[in-house]
């Protein structure tokens, strides 16, 4: 069991006062075995505050466990896994081996995560299109239909100056391409 902050800093102050660890375990409400192994941490300059990582029975273990979820491509159930490594003579528990496999699986799949990438077309060079049911209309069912021609966000053709509209509607020259006429709504 570890220690608080607070409670490690009560076996400090009451070492530095008494310089004996027996005695400032009693001040401190622990045992002296305690009060002397944070005193040597401190001594040796080691961070009592931070937990040390204690070794586990399945470290020896863990470079098969990655092998296994990497030729699995992280499918593997870890019920198979402690499977494999009892054979190969690990004798820790079942909940170690899951807990391992769940964190080698995490870590894997961070690893291989899709990023996003936006879709950059050219423009013209894609169609896109939509249908559905449309109102009705004097009673009738209609069909809407919607194609557009899908365009680069960042490199747009544009029509220099003006002109007066024709009689169906079109402003000024067409646009130009790929030697088609098109002309803006």
């Amino acid at each position: 069991m570890s220690k608080s902050d607070r409670e490690i800093m009560e076996i400090f102050e009451a070492f530095d006062l008494t310089r004996c660890s027996w005695s400032a375990a009693q001040l401190a409400g622990c045992d002296a075995k305690t009060v002397a192994r944070y005193v040597a941490m401190r001594e040796a300059g080691g961070d009592p505050f931070t937990p040390t990582a204690r070794p586990k029975a399945i470290d020896p273990f863990l470079a098969k466990v990655e092998e296994l979820v990497d030729r699995s491509k992280g499918k593997i159930r870890a019920d198979k896994v402690h499977e494999r490594l009892a054979v190969m003579g690990y004798g820790g528990s079942d909940r170690s081996t899951r807990r391992a496999v769940a964190q080698i699986k995490q870590s894997w799949r961070a690893g291989r995560r899709r990023v996003y990438r936006p879709w950059v077309t050219e423009p013209g060079m894609w169609l896109q299109f939509d249908w559905g049911e449309g109102p009705k209309v004097a009673g009738r069912r209609t069909q809407l239909f919607c194609a557009w021609l899908a365009q680069d966000r960042h490199h747009r053709a544009r029509r220099r100056g003006g002109g007066a509209a024709s009689a169906d509607g079109r402003t000024g020259p067409p646009l130009r391409l790929q030697g088609r006429d098109l002309y803006p709504l």
